[in-house]
């Protein structure tokens, strides 16, 4: 237990930042009851048998907490709203016929697709993933294909902020900002970002930019 600011603030960032990699990850995401309101059990992962505070229901910390909930209500909108994010078949890496873009690549801070090697590397901590919305295989109940927005997250898991180039080309040219973790409050996605622009992600954070034409 603190009181100190500075770690409740980056304690606040880091239950963002882990309730995004879930709802953002492909698959069926599984919430603990109260995580969306940041309830805690004191560091008891197992606690089945314990009949007091540690797993009891404090209800007073929705209000307390009210806007981590709104965090994760639209995070949870964002799902159900884009398929991209809850694919049924693996992603390939392979192109599109007639384009040069894929249906998931990997980029490096300075903005260029990443190889094997720079797997290896240190910044590999912090990239970013481009989620094509037009390469999503499946078919909807009519047997039509589904198509969605295209998307780019980009996380930084350094210490301090970096400074992402925006990718170039047939990636996209203009990007609005749908989410960062690095804020209490979900964004407004009215801020443009363009291909080639440098955009500052604060340090251990996540930023989600949805491709606009």
């Amino acid at each position: 237990p603190t009181e100190d600011p500075h770690i409740t603030t980056l304690r606040d960032r880091e239950k963002r930042n882990y309730l995004a990699t879930l709802f953002l990850s492909q698959g069926i995401p599984m919430l603990l009851g109260g995580d969306e309101f940041g309830r805690s059990q004191g560091g008891n992962n197992n606690a089945y048998c314990q009949d007091n505070e540690i797993s009891w229901f404090d209800w007073s910390l929705v209000d307390q907490h009210e806007q981590l909930a709104s965090f994760v209500h639209r995070l949870s909108e964002l799902r159900r709203t884009h398929p991209v994010f809850r694919r049924r078949r693996y992603f390939e890496g392979s192109t599109l016929r007639g384009s040069d873009v894929s249906d998931i690549a990997w980029f490096k801070p300075d903005g260029k697709q990443m190889s094997d090697d720079d797997w290896e590397q240190g910044f590999a901590k912090s990239l970013g993933v481009f989620l094509n919305g037009d390469a999503i295989p499946e078919t909807d109940e009519r047997g039509e294909r589904i198509t969605d927005d295209t998307f780019l997250v980009l996380l930084n898991a350094h210490f301090d902020y970096i400074a992402f180039t925006i990718p170039v080309g047939e990636w996209g040219e203009q990007w609005d900002i749908e989410l960062s973790t690095a804020e209490s409050q979900p964004v407004s996605g009215d801020r443009v970002v363009r291909g080639g622009d440098a955009l500052v992600i604060a340090a251990r954070s996540l930023t989600v930019l949805r491709r606009t034409t």
